[in-house]
This record gives structure tokens, sequence and C-alpha cells, in this order.
């Protein structure tokens, strides 16, 4: 019988369980993950006004109940207090990593280290009440905030900035953050791209959504449109730029008007420093890009400065080094073939990757299937061999020997009914706990 542990129990863990057990009728599948509260970025990273989206976590909930995989929550793997990657390998006949792109770019650019400037990944896992995440008195004193980055990650934090109390306190936002948001004085947020409008990331849905919140104005300027070649006959656009800039069209047409809240959608702006104030963000100063006639932009050596006391920026993310896993610096993955890990050119046998930290930070949930049956293919190809190596017929013995303490499925059921009962507490549906020792006190009592 094999044995296998998965990494991760985001939706491509999850997608590797489902897929192990519905190929191989006799496979037990372990998904192991640091936190002790499944289903990774769609639980800490999906925006809690997202009901649709975060319904996937039933779909995944139905896999890590399936009578042949087991969650185990509270388990580190490699790094202080992590158990070694040799020594899991020695657990099962086979271990698949799922662990993510955990790092965000940077910009590179003076000032990006002052107080007030975050990542978007920081202020999304503390509205979300990820353990990790401190409350960093983000939009305290914040009149303007200026997010770097035209994606759906920058739509979202946008979105969340100008979203009223009576629209965020249905979600299972943390009680602190919904709090901060709903007294914060943020009237201005300006969402910003270095290129055109046509090659914004984002998706139709999302950025309509901007131009449906309550008190809220979407402007865009028509100069910037302009400026873009692709926008001149939108109709030859692939559907979803085109849809994208109808909609932006349709908001420079509309003019200004005099809500209590503005998003401004500005393009061709470089970012080249985070201005100071008083010792912490006042600003940000752009140049001004223009189309370079190959697709991308070149400066014009003209600045703006737009002032803000918030700086988010979202311009992507990267694979962290898992101490004992090969890893390319420059992908920022872990070197593989179909799946199969490689050290030093070499297929490692009983490794595997999945997800971003095999391909790379690109692609939505759904993108993790076909990149996951990959991976379990060529496992289960190698299947007669790995099954040869002797193993415990259990693990659980001996991640507690290693100094582990796991929490089964049954904590993790601790934890959703103390939400339960924090949100009736409140007055509100289900909200989340947002540190450690609350999870784990919760998973405790199981």
């Amino acid at each position: 019988m094999l044995r296998v542990a998965v990494v991760g129990s985001g939706p491509s863990g999850c997608y590797i369980a489902q897929t192990l057990v519905q190929l191989d009728p006799e496979v037990r599948v372990d998904v192991l993950d640091r936190l002790p509260c499944p289903y990774g970025l769609v639980r800490y990273g999906v925006a809690p006004d997202h009901e649709k989206i975060k319904s996937l976590q039933g779909n995944l909930r139905t896999v890590l109940e399936h009578e042949r995989v087991r969650f185990l929550g509270g388990v580190r793997v490699a790094g202080p207090g992590g158990l070694s990657v040799a020594r899991l390998r020695s657990l099962y006949h086979a271990v698949v990593y799922c662990v993510g792109a955990a790092a965000d770019r940077r910009l590179g650019i003076p000032g990006e280290e002052l107080p007030g400037s975050w990542s978007a990944t920081e202020f999304v896992s503390w509205y979300s009440a990820h353990p990790d995440a401190a409350d960093a008195g983000f939009v305290r004193g914040v009149r303007s905030a200026v997010v770097i980055g035209v994606g759906n990650v920058a739509v979202d934090v946008t979105r969340m900035l100008v979203r009223g109390a009576g629209e965020l306190r249905p979600t299972d936002m943390p009680q602190a953050a919904l709090d901060a948001l709903a007294a914060s004085g943020v009237a201005e947020v300006h969402m910003v791209g270095r290129r055109g409008p046509s090659q914004a990331r984002f998706t139709t849905k999302e950025l309509r959504e901007l131009g449906g919140l309550p008190g809220t104005e979407v402007v865009v300027e028509p100069a910037e449109l302009a400026l873009d070649p692709a926008c001149a006959d939108a109709a030859a656009l692939p559907a979803v730029q085109r849809r994208n800039v109808e909609a932006m069209r349709g908001w420079a047409a509309a003019g200004p008007a005099s809500p209590g809240r503005r998003i401004r959608l500005r393009f061709f702006l470089r970012p080249v420093e985070v201005l100071a104030d008083g010792g912490r963000v006042g600003g940000v100063r752009f140049e001004r890009t223009a189309p370079d006639g190959h697709g991308g932009v070149t400066g014009t050596g003209r600045y703006e400065d737009v002032p803000a006391q918030l700086v988010l920026r979202s311009v992507g993310y990267r694979g962290v080094p898992l101490e004992g896993l090969p890893f390319d610096p420059v992908n920022g993955t872990v070197p593989h073939r179909e799946g199969r890990v490689l050290r030093d050119g070499v297929t490692s046998p009983g490794e595997y990757v999945a997800g971003w930290i095999k391909r790379g930070p690109t692609g939505v949930i759904g993108t993790n299937r076909p990149c996951a049956k990959e991976t379990a293919t060529s496992l289960l190809a190698d299947a007669p061999a790995l099954a040869r190596t002797e193993v415990p017929g259990d693990a659980f013995p001996g991640l507690r020997a290693a100094g582990l303490e796991p929490v089964p499925w049954a904590g993790w059921q601790a934890i959703e009914r103390a939400e339960a009962e924090l949100g009736a507490r409140l007055g509100r549906g289900v909200v989340k706990l947002a540190d450690w020792d609350a999870l784990m006190g919760a998973a405790r009592t199981a």
C-alpha cells in the first residue's frame, strides 16, 4: 500500500490528494500543513466578500474527508522547529510539495522600507486573519492610498479599502480588522500600472465590482486611455481585455462626481521612489511612461508625485527555498521534470512538486487541476519502485517523535465551532480566529 505525504492543504495539495485516491484504490494520503487550518489561500487569500470563490472550501473539504485522506495541521516542514525534508521522506513512500510562492516581489526603489509601505499580501493576511499577520495599523491616519499593480489582488485590496462596515459585517473578517476598516478615513485610492489599460491583468468581473461600490466613484483619465494604441480599436483585443477597456471607457466618459470616496485607475506610471513625510510614507513619485511599440513601455523623463499615507505593492509573488530541497533562484521554483524533483539534473526518487512552487505563480485556482494531475500521474507511474521502500505503517508516531503535535481533522472542526460561536457572540456569522493561541486553544478542545 502506497503512503504519500502532501505538504500544503491549499487547492494544489487537495487536487493532488483527490487525483491519487481516484487513480489508485489503495493509496493513503496525509495532507500536512504548517497551519492548524486547511485550504491555504482559499481561506487566507480570497477576499472575504467573495463568497462564491470561498465556497470552494466545500469541494476541498470533501477531499480532506475522504476515507483514505488524512489532514494533519500544525506540521512545519523544514526551517526552525520543523521536520527535515530527509526525515519526512523516511516516513512516506513519496512526498509531494505544494508550498506555493510565499514571497512578494519587491519594487526595488528608494523609500520602499518606510513605515506605511507594505506588500498587498501583508494587508490581505491581516484582514483574512492569518495567524502570522500583525495588526500594523495599516489604515490608521490614512486619507489617500496608492496600490501599485493592476491585477486581481490589487483590485481586492482597493475594494477592501473603500468597503463600508455594513458590507463587511456579513463576512468572516476578524472583528479587529472590521473595526479598523470601518473607522478608517480613506477617501481616495490610486490603483496604478506602469503599462496601458489594455495590458492590465485584472478580470472584468473583479474590475466591474469597483463600479458597484456604494458611495464610491471610479475615475479613469481619458488621456491615459488615448495613450494606449490598443484602446483605439478595442474590438481587436481578446475578450477579457476588450471588456475591461469598455468598462474603463464608460468611467472615463462619465466624468467626476462627488461621492464619499474615489478610486482612481491610473496607467503609464512607473514608481521610482516612495516619498517620506515625517519619517513615514507621504507619497509616491512616478515616472510617466509611453508605449515603446513592442508591447512594453519606456520612460519619458516626466514625473508625477501622488500624495499617500499608505502604499501597497501588488506586483507578483515568488517561491522561496525550502531547506533540503533544490531551488532555482532565477524562476523561484523547484527544478522538476513532469513534477518529479530534480537534484543536479537527476530525478530524485519519491520527491515531487505541484502548484506554484512547480510552475511559478501563474494561473487561477482551476489551473492547479491539470498541474496536479501531471504530478500525480508521474508519482503513480513510479509507484512500483517506490513501494519497495520500507516505511512505517502510520507516520503519526514519527511526527510526534520529532516534537510535532499534529492537529487532526477533529481539531480543525473544533476551530470551526469556535469561530461560529465567536460570530454568534458578536451578532455576526462565522468570524475567524486571528491568532495562534486562539486557534490552537480551540483545536485542543477536540
